[in-house]
């Protein structure tokens, strides 16, 4: 299985915080539903590639609509998805480490199973993917709910 990682980003919310919504999507959704219309246009926008829903999260790949679930966490440090359909093995894990009571360090890695053949060809693109998805959750609306 291939690792690639975003690069190290500061979220300037609680690790706790941080960490509740993460591990519950359900938490995203309901807030998000209620206060959509309040979130500034930056907000906005990179929400259009993710919907939380119930039991996980759709994120828009270049192979479609991934639909991810929690298969595991550690809180407050780390949340590990697996996705539920996809045409090749794959992962996200998020993984936090408090800096301070109001900062917290987060780094994206997508795992991901593929042909050796793939890995030439996809690698710098997987790599730019999980950089985007890095600062994307760092910018999501932790606090304005």
């Amino acid at each position: 299985m291939e690792s690639y990682k975003s690069d190290s980003i500061i979220i300037d919310h609680n690790i706790d915080v941080i960490y509740s919504k993460l591990s519950d999507p359900r938490i995203f959704k309901e807030h998000l539903d209620k206060n959509i219309d309040r979130l500034p246009d930056e907000a906005r926008e990179h929400l259009e590639k993710v919907k939380f829903e119930d039991d996980g999260i759709s994120v828009e790949s270049p192979m479609g609509m991934l639909k991810l679930s929690v298969c595991e966490s550690v809180a407050p440090t780390m949340v590990k998805y697996t996705a539920q359909s996809s045409p090749v093995p794959f992962g996200l894990t998020i993984n936090l480490s408090p800096i301070d009571e109001d900062h917290t360090q987060s780094i994206t890695e997508l795992n991901i199973e593929l042909p050796m053949m793939l890995r030439a060809m996809v690698g710098s693109k997987l790599s730019d993917g999980a950089k985007k998805l890095g600062e994307m959750i760092a910018k999501l609306p932790y606090g304005a709910m």
